[in-house]
């Protein structure tokens, strides 16, 4: 495979793992020559673009006796093998998708290989393999039928409503304002009844996962019959949310910390893929504990974009804050609590009013006796799920309605604050219907970076430990 074009060296120096990806692609390049890499702009769901290779080919399969070839698309992340591939369907206009288990009515293609993805034994070859005899079995795509012979089953209507580009494939139905709530238990209920109280919503679908210990609350909610909630326990009654909230935990006996947490990741592991294949386009709200750790594990789970992928994280300790500063201390300016959501936790401010539509964290520390005086005043408050409910809720609103208000959450840091190590931090973020932007990093005082310091290097212990 030649990847000494100037574009394609360009794109590849900017991979996180770029000697892995090069060998990976040369290994597949000599089972599959007809897969060409190609430099391209992808763009997110979200609306936000990045320069990343792609490969582009047609995939041999045989069906019924006979060969075809399937075009397909697929984009490399820039973390690259240890991020599975974004498969697409490249349809000519004579083709249409035929929607099914595998595929879907966008042209993503949804295999078991690409949800439980684990590099090293995970590769494109045997993705590729996988998706040949998954096509065997139930071809994505016909030919498109004319006049008299047109068949009443096929996606016509449905493809004309499409539109394909280099990001992928765009349907342009209005989106509706539905939120689904995965997990039972107090947090779940919490977050159900808030939601309802704050947001404009649809409808709102409260999942109640058997594997999950956080349960019950379902029936109840079933035998009252809430206006606009439907309950399930199947995870595909999630499909076309606009947000989905995560409050599932799965709490074992294990007596180390990382083999308690790993039950977790084990259970999301069985439900995260699947969210983000139902509702590609939703923000993924992430409130199961530890939030940092398990909002880190669904990002990587998932295939989504990090803007896209948020834990609860420090937003309530935030709202607090922030009111505290203002009715208490006079000081009418936002506040947030960053870092971990632990003892690591440091609170910083903003240089502008609490009108202001463009908040900046204010540098140095000048701010600093305020702050610890607010903290102090915080420390009788205590954190329940009504509580916990009410800033869920906060966050969920400020996605549907487009809002573009600050809040703390949990999101990738690297390369905030020249934190170089991947890990999941409360961050402040203004957050949209598209997901989350952060604010601009700024230089902390020792105290707080020390601190901000310490909880990267233990969530980077915590999450090399884990098996995703």
């Amino acid at each position: 495979m030649d990847l000494s074009s100037e574009k394609i060296e360009r794109i590849l120096s900017k991979y996180k793992f770029h000697d892995v990806a090069v060998e990976e692609l040369q290994k597949m390049y000599r089972i599959y020559p007809g897969m060409k890499p190609f430099t391209g702009t992808y763009t997110f769901s979200d609306g936000t673009q990045k320069d990343l290779l792609k490969l582009i080919g047609n995939l041999p399969v045989q069906y019924e006796g006979r060969s075809y070839n399937f075009p397909i698309q697929l984009w490399l992340m820039d973390s690259f093998p240890i991020t599975p591939p974004i498969c697409l369907l490249r349809p000519t206009p004579n083709m249409v998708i035929r929607e099914g288990k595998h595929v879907d009515a966008r042209g993503r293609i949804h295999l078991p290989g690409l949800h439980t993805w684990d590099y090293p034994k995970s590769s494109v070859v045997s993705l590729l393999n996988e998706m040949s005899a998954k096509f065997e079995e139930d071809p994505p795509l016909s030919t498109k039928t004319t006049g008299e012979n047109k068949d009443p089953n096929e996606l016509l209507a449905f493809v004309s409503n499409l539109q394909i580009n280099d990001g992928g494939i765009v349907h342009h139905d209005k989106p509706t304002n539905k939120v689904s709530v995965i997990g039972g238990g107090d947090l779940g209920m919490a977050s159900v009844m808030s939601i309802l109280s704050k947001c404009e919503v649809d409808k709102l679908v409260f999942i109640d996962v058997a594997e999950s210990s956080t349960k019950g609350g379902s029936t109840d909610l079933e035998i009252f019959s809430l206006p606009k909630v439907d309950v399930s326990r199947d995870i595909s009654a999630s499909a076309g949310s606009r947000v989905v909230v995560v409050t599932a935990n799965a709490w074992s006996s294990e007596q180390s910390y990382a083999s308690v947490v790993q039950t977790n990741v084990d259970l999301y592991r069985g439900i995260i893929p699947n969210l983000a294949r139902l509702s590609p386009n939703a923000v993924m709200l992430i409130a199961s504990q530890p939030v940092d750790i398990m909002t880190h594990v669904a990002w990587r789970q998932s295939g989504l974009p990090p803007t896209r992928v948020i834990g609860a994280g420090c937003n309530l300790d935030s709202e607090r804050l922030s009111h505290i500063l203002d009715i208490n201390l006079n000081t009418h300016k936002p506040a947030w609590v960053i870092g971990e959501l632990s003892d690591n936790k440091v609170a910083v401010m903003s240089n502008t009013g609490l009108s202001s539509q463009q908040p900046e964290i204010a540098a140095g520390s000048s701010s600093k006796p305020l702050l610890d005086r607010a903290f102090e005043m915080m420390k009788n408050r205590g954190q329940r799920s009504w509580s916990v409910g009410l800033s869920i809720a906060d966050i969920t609103n400020s996605v549907l309605t487009d809002k573009m208000k600050t809040h703390s959450v949990s999101t990738l840091a690297q390369g905030w604050g020249g934190i170089g190590a991947e890990v999941f931090l409360s961050l402040p973020c203004i957050m949209g219907s598209n997901g989350s932007t952060r604010l601009a990093g700024v230089s902390l005082g020792q105290e707080e970076d020390s601190k901000l310091r310490g909880s990267v290097a233990s969530l980077f212990d915590l999450m090399s430990q884990l098996r995703i």
